[in-house]
């Protein structure tokens, strides 16, 4: 069996307090205006690979009765956008929408005003820190986690991230087109904070899973705004 050891040293990302950027990208393989950003999202990734930037893309699932089924689509990942409509004030939904630090929304295939987003966030000081430590243990993995700075009505979530895939799309508003996708979010798990900030949570994985090809992004969310407090990825 595969051990995983995410986050070597503990806070060791955040114990600086520099700044990060969490961008949620809402996308589906069902909507024309989504591939560029896709692609967007894929090239910010690997552009900011080793700094505080992280980005993880949640495919909707209201796309999939218009002539395509997108394989990765998640009617959670749709719930979570909705939540965040409620919690910025704004609506209806759409995509390619990003969300960055789960305060401020663009237009995900702008990338000036994506690009003026990050330094935005970069630029301010972070408030909790996180370590994760994660066993594989067959189709699961065990993480230890331990947070400090959160505000009261705040959670953990555990999104397991493949890094990489290629679709065939043969209907709908993308049809005869292979569509690449970056950071695609399998699961996301959540944790609650209120009761204890140091625990272990155990997370199931999907049938592809292997360590080179996927990884966990752990961040805690202020549930009363949707504010990103701190993020850590393996």
């Amino acid at each position: 069996m595969l051990f995983l050891l995410i986050g070597n040293s503990v806070f060791s990302q955040n114990s600086d307090k520099k700044g990060f950027a969490l961008l949620e990208l809402y996308t589906s393989e069902g909507c024309s205006s989504c591939p560029p950003a896709d692609e967007l999202l894929g090239k910010i990734q690997n552009e900011y690979r080793d700094k505080n930037v992280y980005v993880l893309a949640y495919h909707v699932d209201y796309w999939d009765k218009q002539g395509w089924k997108d394989i990765f689509s998640n009617a959670d990942f749709t719930k979570r956008q909705y939540d965040y409509a409620q919690f910025m004030g704004k609506e209806p939904i759409y995509t390619p929408q990003v969300i960055i630090n789960g305060k401020t929304d663009y237009i995900g295939s702008q990338e000036t005003s994506l690009r003026n987003g990050i330094k935005s966030a970069i630029s301010k000081p972070v408030s909790a820190s996180l370590s994760l430590e994660a066993s594989q243990n067959a189709n699961s993995l065990s993480v230890n986690y331990n947070v400090e700075g959160t505000s009261k009505n705040s959670r953990l979530l555990l999104a397991v991230v493949q890094k990489e895939a290629k679709s065939n799309v043969k209907r709908g508003e993308n049809a005869h087109r292979v569509l690449s996708h970056y950071q695609i979010v399998r699961n996301l798990q959540s944790v609650d904070l209120n009761k204890n900030k140091k625990g272990t949570a155990t997370i199931h994985l999907p049938k592809n899973y292997n360590a080179q090809d996927f990884e966990i992004i752990g961040f805690i969310q202020d549930m009363n705004s949707g504010a990103i407090l701190g993020v850590k990825k393996a």
